[in-house]
């Protein structure tokens, strides 16, 4: 199932920017990457859990002849499922929120908790678990509501926390995340199959982990709130500080049974994109695949990196991944940390000839405004100046959707049903 990639961008090489892109999520998709890893299947029955973004697609895959026992409990956010005439009849395609929890997933996350609270030894829970998953598992520890879990989640998305640090958080305040679910299947086998969205390509981090043993304490989440000083209320207080809410350890009894395995992460998407740009007889430099901090400060960096290649002549193709992060300064603002990364870059290069970029969410849906991220080149800050716009105004103001709309340089895929973190490209042309 390909993904049909959208953008008004004429610009120098926009053309094969949206082709690597293509073929970067190609690479990192549920049909690619899942087969060669699915497990036999067990003496009992198999029940297959998928949940985030990547859900639908990982299930469908899954599923393929499945015997009709197999049941599945498919949950992604609101617009990343799949059609119904795709799944067994056995299958249940359910949505909630993301990336703040809802009631939905409430319901969604009760519904799995039990279904594999009554597995048996020779039965197998076939853990399918992708990005967002961590918010669609809403599933609070006793004496929390999901309205407190809400708030905290919304806190740590403004104040720019990563992933990992919510997920800390969100995994000491849950019934089923960091290794809780593998506990409540046990003694059946767990085998957890994972694409990964956060850096370095921990299966305990994505989605919360919710089969895998957490290495994360109840310390490590009040450090988290403590540093970015966000007001904690005394009953979530007091969850944080009782150790009966603690996650189970790795060498745990009920994790004895689990494994799991990553099937599809970011380097895979450079990779496939960087052989597409050597086609084309641009030189593939890899800057990382687990790039982390502030969006604006890296698209700084990048500039550099892009101006000192160009000095050097030739042809270049500068890439990265990995998640970074944005301070929200105007709750009002439209736009996400891959359309900021890319503001942020084209006004460090001002206007620097033989340069253009692109920078998408895998997921196909970057923060705010349904984009997937953007494209820049040497004409955006001329082309911004006609249209009377302040490129850093707009900077300021969080608004890099409402820059790079009124230029027609949004990228727009729609749900991928994939999720690897994010995709930026550089590349750098003398000839240009």
């Amino acid at each position: 199932m390909g993904v049909d990639i959208r953008t008004g961008s004429r610009g120098v090489h926009a053309e094969l920017l949206s082709e690597m892109l293509e073929v970067a999520l190609s690479a990192v998709s549920a049909d690619r990457c899942l087969p060669a890893y699915l497990p036999p299947y067990p003496k009992g029955r198999r029940l297959v859990v998928a949940v985030g973004k990547a859900g639908a697609a990982m299930a469908r895959v899954a599923l393929r002849d499945a015997p009709p026992q197999t049941r599945a409990i498919i949950l992604v956010p609101y617009g990343h499922g799949c059609a119904l005439a795709d799944l067994p009849s056995s299958a249940m395609l359910l949505e909630g929120g993301h990336p703040l929890p809802d009631q939905h997933g409430l319901e969604a996350a009760k519904m799995i908790r039990e279904a594999v609270s009554e597995l048996t030894e020779e039965d197998q829970l076939l853990a399918l678990v992708s990005g967002g998953g961590s918010a669609l598992l809403a599933l609070p520890a006793e004496g929390l509501s999901l309205e407190d879990k809400r708030q905290l989640t919304e806190e740590l998305l403004l104040c720019g926390a990563t992933i990992s640090q919510i997920n800390c958080v969100r995994t000491h305040l849950s019934q089923v995340k960091g290794g809780r679910l593998a506990v409540l299947a046990h003694p059946a086998e767990v085998v957890t199959l994972a694409f990964s969205d956060v850096s370095g390509d921990d299966p305990a981090l994505i989605a919360s982990g919710p089969t895998v043993a957490d290495r994360t304490t109840l310390q490590d989440a009040r450090r988290v709130l403590e540093r970015f000083a966000i007001p904690v209320p005394d009953h979530v207080r007091r969850i944080l500080e009782d150790e009966r809410h603690a996650t189970p350890r790795p060498d745990a009894a009920a994790m004895t049974r689990a494994e799991a395995h990553i099937v599809a992460r970011n380097h895979m998407a450079l990779q496939a994109a960087g052989e597409i740009a050597a086609s084309q007889g641009f030189m593939p430099v890899y800057l990382g695949d687990d790039l982390e901090g502030d969006s604006t400060e890296l698209g700084i960096v990048h500039a550099a990196l892009a101006l000192h290649h160009r000095r050097k002549g030739g042809k270049w193709a500068l890439l990265s991944g990995g998640e970074t992060t944005v301070l929200v300064r105007n709750k009002v603002g439209k736009g996400g940390r891959n359309s900021e990364y890319a503001l942020s870059l084209g006004l460090s290069l001002d206007g620097a000839a033989g340069i253009s970029a692109i920078a998408c969410d895998t997921d196909g849906i970057d923060g705010v405004g349904g984009h997937a991220g953007a494209i820049i080149d040497g004409s955006t800050l001329r082309r911004a100046k006609a249209e009377g716009i302040s490129p850093a105004g707009m900077l300021r103001r969080n608004d890099s959707y409402g820059f790079f709309e009124a230029l027609g340089d949004l990228v727009f895929t729609g749900p991928t049903r994939t999720t690897v973190n994010d995709f930026r490209v550089i590349l750098i042309d003398d000839a240009a």
